[in-house]
């Protein structure tokens, strides 16, 4: 079995002082093989304190076009046969743009994060993202495929207005590729 850390939304320095010690502990005890973040890093030292647990893949979140310019704005990986999308979510100033018009008219709609990322992803088991500040673990988006769609929420910080924790994820890829997703509240 494959075990990969999961963490989004750091925002280190803008949003949180620094990475929660929880994050490491919890990633230790899991004994994490990779840890996958989903964007809005802020700053290369928080990857470099996760880089102590394990590999780190990250990818570029709206909020890295400072210091993190140079990372992908999406990658494919593959973990013990099974493909996975990571992505931010926000896809880039256009779709960025268009999904803060979209959230102003219709508050927060998971589908549309989520559908312009299977778009994206066609040929993977597993898309994760970030972005939202929520968490997702469905593992099954539509009736026509069985994607886990995988958001760990946001690691830098409670939402007290929506009563939303901070929070991580595991990706578990088991034996013959079956997989199970967790979110920790923290």
């Amino acid at each position: 079995m494959v075990t990969l850390g999961v963490i989004a939304d750091t925002h280190v320095p803008d949003k949180s002082p620094r990475l929660h010690p929880r994050i490491l502990e919890i990633f230790r005890a899991a004994g994490v093989q990779a840890i996958l973040h989903a964007g809005d890093i802020s700053t290369p030292g928080v990857l470099a304190q996760l880089e102590q647990l394990a590999p780190v893949y990250a990818v570029k979140g709206n909020r890295d076009w400072v210091y993190l310019n140079h990372l992908p704005l999406q990658r494919t990986l593959t973990f013990a046969g099974v493909k996975v999308g990571l992505a931010h979510g926000h896809g880039g100033f256009w779709r960025y743009f268009q999904g803060k018009v979209q959230y102003l008219r219709q508050g927060y709609q998971i589908e549309n994060f989520v559908r312009p990322l299977m778009a994206d992803f066609l040929e993977v088991q597993v898309v994760v993202f970030g972005h939202t500040h929520r968490a997702v673990n469905l593992q099954k988006w539509s009736p026509l495929d069985s994607v886990l769609v995988f958001n760990p929420g946001a690691a830098c910080c409670a939402d007290q207005k929506e009563n939303i924790e901070p929070s991580v994820g595991l990706l578990r890829i088991e034996d013959g590729g079956r997989l199970a997703g967790e979110v920790i509240p923290f």
